[in-house]
């Protein structure tokens, strides 16, 4: 037997029984009614529970494709007389020329979890807003009074596409990098006082002396990681189970416990000259030295994304390391140096004349099947000849990884944090893009074995029928025939930098090959406008906070404020009802006290007897 009761009248208690089931046919119609009513209200609050979880469920599962289809919408047009649209300008000196980069966003959601929008603006014809120029700004280190004269056609470029009623509160930064890196300090002084004295002048965009500066080879390394990122969405927060996420122990809070956030992509960039490697790294490291850690101070880049320095969820540790001499070119450059010193070397240790007719070339395994080439060196000729021996041509430039036997460290020896590769995804761009996709069409999710074998099927095949493919256009089309006949040599340098230079296992499936990311070449220039205007979001904020309307709490409490309506609705109703079944009930009560003083007084009886009658 099952008993039922609850604060209630005694009136309302009964007990059901297995056996006598139909017992409970003998309770009152109100108290059915009030069961029934009771069984409706929860089932209803249930159903709008289960119903607000799945609509907001979805609406956070569905974020990062809504991310995706904006970026998508990227390409349209910039509206530009959107009164709340905001705009940033960065200028990128480089070694060979100049170039400015127009960016723009809406005003900020006044969710300080949340960072600006920034996308690339586009003109009337959805070009982005981007302008050349030539000669690089180091050219100008023994006249820097004409550097003003020089960068003025690109803001002058600008200052036509950002709205003339922006301009006074449109950022301006001009960052200088490898060019302006290499001249004395006093050259660069004289060049930035150029600029921050003559731009005032001339233009009111917003512009400091910390606008102008020459930045070193890691901070451009951190901008690169962050515009990556940003642009693949990873520096929003989600409740879906889907996504790769990854504990993290923030900097400078050891005694905190770890959160939670998206697992950030490393970047691998190898060009001409040299090679860069970016993670971020989420746990505490630890060093086998002090010297190491030390050297490690150097590599380490710890930053705040977020608009509030005291909010740690957008804190990052980065790892950052530029490797020069480990390009492409360069590394081509170093191996045929050593190719003809020990070769010279020989020759006249064994009196041989190997490579120096072309009748009898050296053999080289780094180029295709006999493919030939030609060394210059101090007015001589080296004559080469390729044998298409790809896992020799491996073991030849093994050696210039410059590897160690000291822990933890990469190329050349240098520190290198440990990278969980169970739990990691890295892009590759430029020389990982071009040696995986022009020729052997293989761009995109990297596969070790897969990638060993095409190059190896390439290296073993004779120069003549890749000259047929070649002119057939069967490879990507700016590939040429430097590409086909180092294409060699780069797959080994990059299959050797990416696992014995830095250490990732042969089974490592993480890694994506990439010229673009969704179809746009990503600058390093956008994590420099995202860094530095990190803390702007901060003015929407405030005004949000005193019109009384945070989208904060709008976005976030509006599923709580459901719970709440839907709470009180249920207290209100049952009160409600409580109160009407009090009120029958002193209303029966009350009349039949007065049949039974009516039926007294038809039979003669006082009332006050009635008691001891009874």
């Amino acid at each position: 037997r099952i008993g039922v009761s609850c604060l209630l009248p005694a009136s309302w208690h009964f007990s059901i029984s297995p056996i006598g089931c139909p017992r409970i046919f003998n309770t009152t119609l109100r108290q059915i009614v009030v069961i029934g009513i009771l069984a409706a209200a929860v089932s209803l609050l249930y159903y709008s529970l289960v119903v607000i979880r799945n609509k907001y469920g979805r609406a956070s599962r569905d974020k990062r494709f809504h991310r995706y289809l904006a970026r998508v919408t990227d390409t349209e047009a910039t509206d530009t007389n959107n009164p709340n649209l905001n705009y940033g300008i960065v200028v990128d000196c480089g070694s060979s020329g100049s170039r400015i980069f127009v960016y723009c966003w809406p005003r900020h959601n006044g969710n300080p979890h949340d960072l600006l929008d920034i996308k690339q603006m586009r003109d009337k014809n959805r070009k982005p807003v981007v302008m050349k120029i030539k000669p690089g700004i180091s050219e100008f280190a023994n006249s820097p009074e004409k550097v003003s004269d020089y960068i003025f056609p690109l803001l002058r470029f600008a200052a036509e596409h950002v709205p003339r009623a922006k301009h006074k509160e449109t950022p301006l930064y001009i960052l200088c990098t490898a060019g302006m890196r290499i001249l004395p300090e006093s050259q660069q002084k004289a060049i930035l006082e150029d600029l921050v004295t003559d731009i005032p002048v001339h233009f009111d965009f917003l512009f400091s002396d910390s606008h102008a500066e020459v930045i070193s080879g890691k901070q451009e390394g951190v901008y690169a990681w962050i515009g990556i990122n940003f642009v693949l969405g990873r520096f929003e927060h989600t409740d879906d189970e889907d996504e790769a996420i990854v504990e993290v122990h923030v900097p400078g809070s050891e005694n905190k416990e770890a959160i939670f956030r998206k697992r950030t992509v490393g970047i691998l960039d190898m060009g001409g000259v040299s090679t860069q490697i970016a993670y971020e790294v989420p746990k505490t490291v630890s060093f086998a030295s002090s010297q190491q850690e030390e050297v490690a101070k150097n590599l380490l880049a710890e930053f705040n994304l977020g608009c509030d320095a005291h909010q740690t969820e957008h804190v990052y540790r980065v790892y950052v390391a530029t490797f020069l001499g480990f390009g492409g070119n360069a590394a081509r450059r170093r191996y045929e140096n050593s190719l003809f010193t020990s070769t010279v070397l020989k020759n006249g240790l064994l009196g041989r004349q190997t490579g120096m007719t072309s009748d009898s070339p050296y053999l080289d395994p780094c180029l295709p099947m006999d493919a030939q080439d030609e060394i210059h060196q101090n007015g001589q000729v080296m004559y080469l000849r390729g044998t298409g021996d790809f896992h020799l041509c491996r073991e030849i430039i093994q050696p210039f990884m410059n590897k160690t036997n000291e822990t933890q460290t990469s190329l050349n020896g240098v520190y290198q944090p440990a990278v969980h590769f169970q739990n990691s995804e890295f892009y590759g761009f430029s020389e990982f893009y071009y040696s995986t996709e022009d020729v052997l069409r293989m761009g995109g999710d990297y596969n070790a074995a897969k990638f060993i074998k095409a190059a190896k099927d390439y290296c073993a095949t004779k120069w003549s029928v890749l000259r047929e493919r070649f002119d057939r256009g069967l490879y990507a089309s700016h590939a040429d025939l430097h590409r086909l006949k180092y294409q060699c040599f780069k797959s080994a340098w990059v299959y050797e930098v990416f696992h014995s230079g830095f250490s990732f296992p042969a089974s490592y499936s993480n890694l994506k090959t990439a010229l673009q990311v969704y179809d746009k070449e990503v600058q390093w220039t956008l994590g420099a406008i995202l860094y530095r205007t990190r803390f702007l979001p901060l003015r929407d904020i405030q005004q949000e906070n005193f019109r009384g309307i945070h989208s904060h709490w709008r976005s976030f409490s509006f599923v709580y404020n459901h719970y709440l309506f839907f709470v009180c609705f249920l207290i209100v109703l049952l009160s409600i009802l409580l109160y009407l079944l009090r009120l029958r009930r002193i209303h029966r009560r009350m009349l039949r006290n007065s049949s039974s003083t009516s039926l007294w007084i038809e039979e003669g009886l006082p009332p006050q007897k009635i008691s001891a009658a009874l």
